[in-house]
Formats: C-alpha cells, structure tokens, sequence
C-alpha cells in the first residue's frame, strides 16, 4: 500500500506536463474543482492562477516560478522508475480523478499514461484529450449514449467483455493487443459493458465525458488493488 499524499470525498482534477486538451480544465472543474499537479503540470495551475492542493512528483519538470509559488505544497518522490502520472495517481484516494495533460502530446507519452491506468486498476481515472476520453473500463458501467456514438474496446493484455447496446456484441470474444481488438463500434441502445479482467480500456467521444463520470460516481463497481 502507498501513502496518501491526498484523500478527498470528492472527485480530483489532476494535471500532467503535457499541452492540455482544448477547454479541459473547465469541463473537468465542473466535476473536480480540487486541483492536484504532477510535477510539470504545475505549470498549467500557476497560469491559470489556481492552487493545487499538491504536487507529486520527482520535480525534474516543474518551473523555478511553480516552484517557489506552490512551496507548501510540494510531495518530492526520488525514485525514477515510474512516470509522474503514476507517482501522483497512486498517492491519491478519491471517488474518481479526471486527468488533463496526460494525452495527446507525444505517443510515447500517452502510452506510458494509459499503462498507468492499468497498472492501477483500483484508481477510477478518465484521461480528457480533445477528440477522446480514455479510461479502465470497469468491472460493471452502463452508458446512456447517443445512437450513433462510437464505442472502443482496447484490451492491454488478453480479456474478454461482454456488452448490451451495441452494434457488433462482444460477448463471447477474447481480445488481446496482439490479435482482435474492439475499436470502432456503435452505440444502438443503452450500452452496458462487464469486462472480465481490468485490462480492457474504454475509448471515448470527448463529448461523452459528463455522461461517464455520471455513470462512473452512480456505480461504485471496481476492480481491486492489484498485488505489488
């Protein structure tokens, strides 16, 4: 178990180092109006001129400015074996985090972010980009979703899912990285999805967000913390 850096009855907004997506920290404040920072996205507090309640981190991307004006605030972690993005995540025990400046910048950069998400199963987490969402999809979560809306399933190692409401059903198919993947379906009904392990990622319309963080805070099915 790690320590807790933050604990809150209500959802985070945790920012990373990347550029953020187009109008991320209005529609995560709108959720999440207590303000976490992983190092670097430090810098994305101090121009908007907000207060992050902490920021985690090795401290090798902060600016001397968000430095100096979050001093009070600052939770130093040496260690160089993991992102930012995990160092914060896994010191933080909230109902659900959404986190901006984690997607959308370099590749190599998402994937380390989406490896986090499953590396943490137990932290219900949604990465906000412009176009997409990305989250561990849940053991249980059902979506009122537009018909027409797309629907992606990205397993992170082999899982199955079953689902209701969806053009292509899935039940009964085994999905891995390296074989059949689920991306690029559509909503025809109520969607609701039952992955069988907590390797499947769910993929996103941005304009979905306040429609999954209802259904995530209304459900309160997930996965356990996975061994060390």
């Amino acid at each position: 178990m790690y320590q807790t850096i933050v604990s809150s009855a209500a959802p985070i907004t945790l920012l990373g180092g990347a550029p953020l997506a187009n109008d991320t920290l209005s529609v995560a404040f709108k959720w999440a109006k207590t303000i976490v920072c992983a190092d670097g996205g430090a810098e994305h507090a101090l121009r908007a001129q907000l207060k992050p309640v902490a920021v985690i981190g090795d401290m090798d991307s902060i600016t001397y400015a968000a430095r100096q004006a979050f001093s009070d605030v600052l939770h130093l972690i040496k260690e160089q074996d993991s992102t930012d993005f995990d160092k914060a995540l896994r010191h933080i025990v909230a109902p659900l985090i959404l986190g901006g400046g984690f997607s959308g910048a370099r590749l190599d950069h998402e994937l380390g972010s989406i490896t986090v998400l499953v590396r943490h199963p137990d932290k219900r987490c949604i990465l906000i980009g412009n176009e997409t969402i990305t989250l561990l999809c849940p053991p249980q979560i059902t979506l009122d979703l537009p018909i027409g809306s797309v629907v992606s399933l990205y397993p992170m190692a082999d899982a199955g899912c079953g689902s209701s409401g969806l053009c292509w059903p899935t039940a009964g198919l085994r999905f891995a990285p390296d074989s059949r993947v689920g991306t690029l379906n559509k909503v025809t009904g109520l969607v609701t999805l039952w992955p069988d392990s907590p390797k499947m990622l769910l993929i996103l319309p941005r304009d979905a967000l306040d429609i999954t963080v209802g259904a995530l805070l209304k459900e309160d099915a997930r996965w356990p913390i996975r061994p060390r």
